[in-house]
């Protein structure tokens, strides 16, 4: 990483315009494109798919999507001359628009149009079908619709539109998400760097792997099937992702700098050390998502593919586009104060300091009392997750300021609550003789009637089909009828579901006509049935590849299994967060969500992939400096304090840059963005301030040197995949620290380990570490307490020592050009054991 970080930093035009190029290129290839999004959500196999399928051979696809014109009168009748000289007007002008197919309203001739009126009269409803797709009608026409339709209205008479292509005009202006989310979390860089060019770092590296991941997921939805979710959920990970994985390099650049380090030497080991990081951390995302595809859903491996390419491009540009803008700015990464502190007063000292010290240290006097308020306070926020009902959401769940949310409940209202959710049963009449047999009527008929007999169906009724095809003798081949059935209860309600069991399992069966129940309520039910069959496997998948990478990074049992149950604290918390706000609907309206229902069916599997992901991340983060530490000290209080200590401050300014972005999808227009937004904030928040800066250190001190325990015979067959640098690639002290005037030349540090009563000790061991980490000497004392170490020149050191039966002891000792005495007391552990050896 060393040698890739100082190429990249010395040809920094070079990499610049590779960049720009890319993202120019991939940019304009796909807007010339555009996308070609796939949103069937259908699972094969399941009785709502081949309900679909079936379908389909008799109802191809319409041109295009539609939407509904609903209209309802306070008093009198919608039938009245006065709103008809006021509706047919405008249904026609409707229907003269450039790009508008057909219109069918209520009061034509025939049991068409009178189907279109509630039984009392007050509300009725046309069905505007355009000449494309819903995504692809342009807004101008939309708007001109709903202008021409309200302009209708008059005191008494209400007039509200529905439909998938009504939201796109209430959607807020393409990218209004990702710019908020970007101007917060400058806010919060800035606040953090106190320097405009370093707030810009994190931001310029995540919009080029965003931008040219969005770009190029745009371009692969013509070669597979990405669902238009995706694109939502790739830019929120990539920003979020992005600009922490910019904000770890950068704060180890800007330390190293201070620290007395070159430019060019601090960029290198910044690559070389949060660099490191960073790759593996992307990696673990990455696993984490890839964990969806264990569920065999066709609709998320769009979603896999969209959001692991980003976050890969993210990674990408922090390892190769932050390094050459580190180049362009030198020493400019600090604030103008920091460089004349730096100038004036010299280097700044290694260890950390302020509230993130001092925090360590609370977390280490009182770790069993922290751990338990965390404990409470992650179970507390847990316990409306039993509750958790996934289902699908729809325009019943938009703010009730909002026309497609009126047009809804006026359907409701006037037509029953199942209007807006019907079932359709598609009954296999080929087999009976065709369409046209009396004896296919006569069965039908008898299922129509089974169906109607239910208590949880408004109405059911046979839609006219017409005749199949005819093969050589002139008989009918096979083919199907619709029967549209409209429950009594809303889509959302458990009863519908009910319902829906009740038909497949009883009503149907008994008719001894083959029939599927299909329509989107249906299909939504089957989705969630199945993805609540998989999610265990799902889980176990991504918990047991999350804990085979910090095995294999950590060398450890322990803290790859106190990973494992982190995580699932944090997603079992944040799906209680979303359970109270979204499903039992507190403070939903007052926040703008609109009205409460079940969580959409394929958002766990996607939300627990993500979230999985980032907390690794900073777990990575976190164990990975503790680690370090632990490798070179042996002493496991140094090490939990140490890394806390270093991390806590850049973990949470990490954690608020991904609040800030994933709360910003709350403007995206999108329900489920929203819902992934409001989920994905609640975990990193709980995540990074309670669990990974409170709970996590606690436990580990708690542990003591159990964190680090893996058996031999395991250790000895386990693949070595170090996060740290090894040894060789630490600087050495000359390059740490400027050395002292007069001081030059190898010298030592020796002197005696006593008790406090002025015994020897005779199994302590002493290890002196340079400023950065690296392992300089390490020796065990003599009988009679004796010891001595080579420093390699004279400068700033860390002398660790670790005994069996007493406390660990470090403290940094300056070494001059002379040999250095230097005498130490050891107090007694009670902790200390036989079997923990130092």
């Amino acid at each position: 990483m060393e040698a890739w970080a100082r190429w990249c930093y010395r040809h920094k035009l070079v990499v610049l315009v590779l960049w720009v190029g890319a993202l120019t290129g991939v940019g304009a290839a796909g807007s010339a494109a555009g996308g070609d999004y796939a949103n069937m959500f259908g699972i094969p196999g399941t009785d709502s798919s081949r309900a679909y399928e079936r379908m389909a051979e008799v109802f191809p696809e319409s041109a295009g999507d539609s939407v509904s014109v609903v209209w309802r009168v306070d008093s009198g009748a919608v039938g009245d001359a006065a709103v008809r000289d006021r509706l047919e007007p405008a249904l026609t002008r409707i229907g003269s628009l450039p790009g508008v197919g057909d219109v069918a309203g209520p009061y034509g001739a025939g049991p068409g149009g009178a189907a279109r009126i509630s039984e009392d009269g007050r509300t009725a409803y046309a069905q505007v079908t355009f000449a494309q797709r819903a995504d692809a009608v342009p807004k101008e026409l939309v708007q001109d619709v709903v202008d021409t339709a309200q302009g209708a209205e008059r005191a008494g008479l209400r007039v509200e539109l529905g439909g998938q292509a009504i939201d796109r005009i209430a959607e807020p202006p393409t990218g209004m998400a990702e710019l908020v989310g970007i101007l917060a979390a400058g806010v919060v860089l800035f606040l953090a760097f106190g320097s405009l060019f370093s707030m810009l770092l994190p931001i310029t590296v995540a919009v080029f792997g965003v931008g040219t991941g969005l770009m190029s997921t745009l371009l692969l939805s013509h070669v597979v099937e990405v669902p238009e979710v995706a694109s939502l959920l790739g830019s929120l990970i990539g920003l979020g992702v992005g600009i922490d994985y910019a904000l770890f390099i950068v704060t180890r650049h800007r330390r190293g700098i201070l620290g007395g380090r070159s430019p060019e030497d601090s960029a290198a080991l910044a690559l070389n050390t949060a660099g490191r990081a960073v790759l593996f951390a992307g990696g673990t995302v990455c696993v984490a998502l890839a964990g969806m595809l264990v569920t065999r859903m066709s609709f998320l491996q769009g979603v896999v593919l969209a959001t692991s390419l980003t976050v890969v491009l993210s990674v990408l540009a922090a390892i190769t586009l932050l390094p050459a803008l580190l180049g362009l700015l030198g020493d400019r990464v600090l604030s103008r104060r920091q460089r004349r502190r730096l100038a004036a007063e010299g280097p700044e000292p290694v260890e950390a300091k302020g509230t993130a010290a001092r925090w360590s240290a609370t977390v280490q006097r009182r770790p069993r009392a922290i751990a338990a308020v965390a404990v409470v306070v992650m179970a507390a926020l847990a316990i409306p997750v039993l509750s958790l009902r996934l289902g699908a959401t729809d325009q019943g769940n938009h703010p009730e300021d909002r026309t497609t949310r009126q047009a809804y409940d006026l359907l409701a209202e006037g037509f029953g609550p199942g209007f807006n959710g019907p079932l359709q049963l598609v009954a296999e009449t080929g087999a009976l003789g065709g369409p046209g047999d009396p004896a296919t009527k006569a069965a039908v008929d008898a299922l129509v009637e089974r169906v109607a007999a239910d208590d949880g169906v408004a109405m059911a009724a046979a839609m006219p089909v017409p005749s199949g095809p005819t093969d050589s003798s002139g008989a009918f081949e096979s083919s199907v009828t619709v029967i549209q059935v409209v429950p009594t209860t809303s889509p959302q309600d458990v009863r519908t579901d009910q319902l829906i069991d009740r038909l497949r399992d009883d009503v149907i069966p008994d008719s001894g006509v083959e029939a599927h129940v299909g329509g989107v309520t249906a299909v939504f039910k089957d989705f969630s049935s199945v993805t609540a069959d998989r999610l265990p496997v799902f889980i176990a998948t991504i918990i047991g590849l999350g804990f085979l990478l910090l095995l294999l990074a950590f060398r450890s049992l322990v803290v790859p299994l106190t990973a494992a149950v982190m995580n699932l604290v944090a997603a079992a918390a944040s799906f209680g967060v979303l359970v109270a706000i979204f499903q039992w609907g507190w403070g939903a309206e007052l926040l703008g969500f609109g009205k409460e229902g079940p969580i959409t069916a394929f958002l766990p599997v996607i939300m627990l992939s993500m979230l999985f992901g980032l907390s690794m991340d900073y777990q990575v983060f976190l164990v990975s400096r503790m680690h370090e530490e632990w490798v070179h000290t042996k002493d496991n209080a140094r090490a939990v304090r140490v890394g806390l200590a270093e991390t806590s401050r850049v973990i949470n300014s990490a954690a608020l840059i991904m609040i800030c972005v994933f709360g910003a999808f709350v403007l995206s227009g999108d329900t489920e963005g929203a819902v992934a937004g409001v989920g994905l904030a609640a975990a990193v928040a709980l995540d990074a301030f309670i669990l990974r800066t409170a709970l996590v250190p606690a436990a580990m001190q708690l542990l003591g040197r159990a964190n680090w325990w893996l058996p031999g015979w395991l250790d000895r067959r386990l693949p070595h995949l170090a996060v740290e640098p090894p040894e060789a690639a630490l600087p050495t002290p000359a390059q740490e620290l400027p050395k002292e005037e007069g001081i030059s030349g190898a010298t030592v540090v020796h002197g005696f380990v006593r008790t406090e009563e002025g015994a020897p000790v005779a199994d302590a061991v002493l290890t002196l570490l340079s400023p950065g980490g690296e392992q300089l000497d390490r020796v065990g004392t003599l009988a009679d307490g004796s010891y001595i170490l080579s420093a390699p020149a004279g400068g700033s050191y860390l002398l660790a020592v670790v005994s069996r039966e007493y406390e660990p002891w470090t403290r940094h000792i300056m070494v001059g050009g002379e040999p250095l005495i230097h005498d130490l007391t050891l107090t007694p552990s009670e902790a200390a054991s036989p079997s923990h050896p130092a």
